[in-house]
């Protein structure tokens, strides 16, 4: 028997060192990343302000405790906060645990306006994590399946269909919030429009709910602004981040803003680790490097650069569909269901995957160069005629 458990399904590579847009493996090949460890490593691999920031912060405290001041914790809750137009910020390791913090929230927010059953209303097709809650916040039976019973206080509804949403918001007073994510990374790409999103916020001023918005995936630059709803003109009550926020580094952030900010009190929530001072040294370069080298910027313009290519190059292709997404994060939807292209993409030198059966998903790099986003147009346009 392993001694790591059987739980992911690996393709049979180890990789051992990054640089930029490209790995190498064991065997010295060298690899197109046009993943990024799933929207994680946005500034590419070994970027030197992350490695100068974890290689001071290791030499000086990694870790004491949030019984005490953490001034890196600080710094990095003060530029969030900054970009976002949100208040404050509650710090955990990884993306489930800042949804979780986000329904906890919800929950309580619900029990301080006397609502003892809050119903929280989620999507379908969504993707919020693989904790108990954030499970049962997932739109995604398969990845349910074995766990039961999951958890009350949650109510599903199509995604995109305002309508519904709202019928079914005004029929339950236990309602207290609306949770989803802009665009579904894991459902397929599915990309939410601005009448949707505003929509949403209109809805839940009207009903005095909480919008919570999961930005683990479409944060940090990934779609083309720091956050996605900076592009439709509101705030949401609160949102979600983690992925690409330490470059590789497990930190997850749950930013709230208004009524939102003051729900939790000490002895509400915690994390051992979360928002450590390495964690957290990792996360200021970060939002430094984005913010200053404007690669929110660059991820929308090469993701509009790539999303023109590979419609000209598969446009006319009998197995080509559509494409998704928003910025730098792109699905190639197809007619049929192709899970055999992530092997096939690693024997042509190209790191990608596919999502809901059939969406190939890319998620290069976010200072991702036109040479290379040439080399993805290609390699997919090759992985997707030998598909037929």
């Amino acid at each position: 028997m392993q001694s790591i458990m059987n739980t992911y399904g690996r393709l049979p590579v180890t990789f051992t060192a990054g640089s930029g847009s490209w790995v190498t493996d064991t065997e010295g090949r060298q690899y197109l990343d046009a993943l990024s460890g799933i929207a994680v490593c946005g500034l590419g691999h070994a970027h030197p302000a992350v490695t100068q920031a974890i290689q001071e912060q290791a030499g000086q405290l990694i870790h004491t405790s949030n019984l005490y001041g953490i001034s890196r914790q600080k710094e990095l809750a003060d530029a969030l906060t900054n970009v976002s137009g949100m208040d404050n910020v509650f710090f955990s390791n990884s993306g489930a645990e800042a949804n979780e913090a986000a329904i906890k929230m919800a929950r309580k927010y619900g029990h301080q306006k006397g609502i003892h059953d809050p119903v929280i209303i989620v999507m379908t097709k969504a993707f919020h994590g693989r904790t108990m809650a954030t499970l049962t916040a997932t739109g995604n039976a398969k990845v349910q399946e074995g766990f039961g019973p999951l958890l009350s206080g949650f109510v599903r509804v199509p995604f995109m269909d305002l309508a519904t949403l709202t019928a079914v918001a005004k029929a339950n007073p236990n309602t207290v919030a609306v949770m989803l994510e802009p665009v579904q990374g894991e459902g397929g790409l599915a990309t939410a429009d601005a009448d949707y999103l505003q929509g949403v916020r209109s809805l839940c001023d009207d009903l005095n709910l909480l919008m919570i918005l999961d930005e683990i995936q479409t944060g940090n630059g990934r779609t083309g602004s720091y956050f996605c709803y900076q592009q439709f003109g509101f705030l949401p009550d609160v949102v979600t981040t983690a992925k690409g926020l330490g470059n590789g580094v497990p930190i997850g952030a749950c930013l709230a803003r208004g009524k939102a900010a003051e729900i939790l009190q000490p002895g509400n929530h915690g994390s051992t680790y979360g928002g450590n001072p390495l964690a957290c040294a990792a996360g200021v370069a970060v939002v430094n490097t984005i913010v200053n080298e404007k690669l929110s910027e660059n991820a929308a313009r090469m993701g509009d650069y790539l999303r023109a290519a590979l419609r000209e190059r598969l446009g006319q292709h009998p197995l080509f569909s559509e494409i998704r997404g928003r910025g730098l994060m792109i699905g190639v939807v197809l007619k049929q269901e192709c899970p055999q292209l992530m092997a096939a993409a690693l024997e042509k030198g190209i790191l990608l995957n596919v999502t809901s059966g059939n969406v190939i998903r890319l998620l290069p790099p976010l200072n991702i160069s036109e040479g290379e986003a040439d080399k993805i147009v290609s390699l997919v346009g090759e992985l997707v005629e030998a598909l037929a």
